[in-house]
């Protein structure tokens, strides 16, 4: 994952954090909010890398397990009140997340910088359309609203043997998880390969060998204490005083709950409407760009 940009820091004065997630985890998607205050309020001092999870290979798997396209449409609604945008629409079949995490493995490979906005384009393609992202052109579709990126490229890139072995490491790591802090919660999963993370796990580790686990959904305060316990020093960026600066910092945009969470003062929860409602002007004032995303929209600066 891309640094945010910003000002170098030292090695000392910088944070490991590791991310275990698929694009195909409403958890996961769920916790982009508490993930965008993060990256605005320490920038690059955290240094994030993707694991990506592999949840499934074969939509049987799921199938095996009750699940119907009707079932997973519904499962939508339960994750509303996280507030990031859903669609209800019933998908064709179930999917597989196996693919779709092949080619954020092959955007990282190919165009590294851009991995955080294709994990986030096919996470919306998963949660806000009916789009089958096991199949190349659902998978192609969804990428190629990442300004500058090769979605062609990528999707024939999924086959490539770099690629699978890429995959393969992600896959064994997110499974090293017994005997951990995280498997002590209970946010771990049995899995045939190994004790697995569960989405979205962030792993920090600083340069001497500390190593904090924020296992699972978590809120921004247990992140927060895991940062400041292992990184006191790093420096502290204040929640912007208006969502202009906020997509300023994000030019692959925001959405409506992401907003209000970076504006939000520590301890304090989101204040959605007031987020939206000034949103609002500065897309009537043409500073904003407005796009639809399932129930809700992805902000941009203009």
């Amino acid at each position: 994952m891309a640094a945010t940009p910003g000002v170098a820091h030292p090695p000392e004065s910088t944070l490991a954090a590791v991310l275990h997630t698929d694009p195909g985890c409403p958890w996961a998607y769920s916790a982009n909010p508490d993930l965008a205050v993060l990256r605005w309020r320490y920038g690059e001092q955290l240094r994030w890398r993707i694991v990506v999870i592999g949840l499934s290979e074969d939509p049987a798997s799921y199938e095996q397990r009750g699940y119907t396209p009707v079932r997973m449409a519904q499962g939508h609604l339960h994750f509303r009140r996280f507030g990031m945008p859903f669609g209800t629409a019933p998908r064709a079949r179930v999917a597989a997340t196996g693919r779709a995490c092949r080619a954020i493995v092959a955007v990282r490979l190919a165009q590294p910088e851009l991995e955080w906005a294709a994990l986030r384009a096919l996470q919306f393609g998963w949660f806000c359309s009916p789009a089958v992202l096991d199949e190349d052109p659902a998978i192609e579709a969804a990428l190629s609203r990442v300004d500058g990126l090769d979605a062609p490229a990528a999707v024939q890139a999924i086959g490539a043997a770099e690629v699978e072995a890429a995959y393969r490491r992600d896959r064994e790591e997110a499974r090293s998880a017994a005997g951990s802090p995280t498997q002590a919660q209970g946010k771990t999963r049995e899995d045939p390969a190994g004790e697995r993370y569960t989405a979205p796990s962030v792993v920090f580790a600083d340069a001497n060998g500390g190593r904090l686990e924020a296992g699972g959904f978590q809120s921004i305060e247990a992140y927060d204490v895991c940062i400041a316990n292992l990184a006191p020093a790093l420096a502290r960026t204040p929640p912007p005083s208006d969502p202009i600066e906020a997509l300023a910092m994000f030019p692959a945009g925001l959405t409506t709950q992401e907003v209000a969470a970076v504006m939000a003062p520590p301890l304090t929860e989101p204040h959605r409407p007031a987020a939206e409602s000034r949103l609002l002007e500065l897309t009537a004032e043409g500073r904003v760009r407005r796009e639809p995303v399932g129930d809700d929209a992805l902000w941009r600066a203009a």
